[in-house]
């Protein structure tokens, strides 16, 4: 028996581990704010490339054993704004986002300029 199962009383409704929400990325901050807030923290930061000139970026946070994700979907060129005013941490995969994908991160506060990793390519997944 899992620790949720333990942790949830009989006739009540379990909350799944792991639940994914489709947003629109003009409302990622106000997202992660709620979800700051709530007490919950990053775990991660996603991007892959999911179709010719589409993207998608995975936030993924954690609270006890359950995850929760927000995920957004990009055209190329399109920008996305920086999580790093509500978690700092952020900036290590918003410049790997950047540097691995070509996506532009609005309002990053520690911004490498394309140079956190070393490619032979620039932007080997765009």
């Amino acid at each position: 028996m899992s620790e949720q199962e333990k942790n949830t009383k009989e006739g009540e409704e379990k909350e799944p581990l792991m639940d994914i929400k489709e947003i629109e990325k003009e409302t990622l901050l106000d997202e992660v704010t709620r979800i700051s807030f709530d007490n919950w923290r990053l775990i991660q930061i996603c991007a892959t490339k999911v179709g010719e000139e589409q993207y998608e970026i995975l936030y993924t946070f954690g609270k006890g054993y359950q995850w929760k994700n927000l995920r957004i979907h990009l055209k190329k060129g399109e920008a996305v704004s920086s999580i790093t005013s509500v978690y700092e941490i952020a900036y290590l995969y918003e410049n790997e986002i950047h540097d691995l994908y070509g996506i532009h991160i609005d309002m990053l506060n520690y911004d490498f300029g394309g140079k956190l990793f070393r490619t032979g390519v620039q932007y080997p997944f765009a």
